[in-house]
């Protein structure tokens, strides 16, 4: 069994998230538009916690995103659960790789 934490979509991102054409692939969401619940969920797979949820109080609505332990991301969409990642801006990405003791990319290369 793994443990899932349940991201919610801010309310008032939720119609732009459903009027968006359904794209397949790794789906990037941003952090600022999810809410980290407290709650978490112990299920063996994200399609078991979306059943678990589906008749609670709080079900997974499309656009919120199951994490698991690992870290890896699962976006509930009209057609079942899509990979997704946490978008980065470039600038905060160039920040952790300098931080890293990577160089930082250079504006010149193209």
């Amino acid at each position: 069994m793994s443990t899932f934490h349940i991201h919610r979509l801010r309310e008032d991102r939720r119609q732009q998230f459903r009027s968006t054409p359904h794209a397949t692939g790794v789906t990037a969401i941003r952090p600022k538009d999810y809410e980290k619940e407290a709650e978490v969920i112990e299920a063996a797979s994200a399609y078991s916690a979306w059943a678990t949820l589906r008749n609670s109080e709080t079900p997974l609505k499309v656009g919120d995103v199951l994490e698991d332990d690992k870290g890896l991301l699962s976006i509930c969409k009209y057609i079942g659960f899509d990979e997704a990642h946490w978008a980065v801006p470039e600038t905060v990405a160039a920040a952790v790789a300098v931080d890293a003791g990577s160089p930082a990319p250079s504006a010149n290369n193209c």
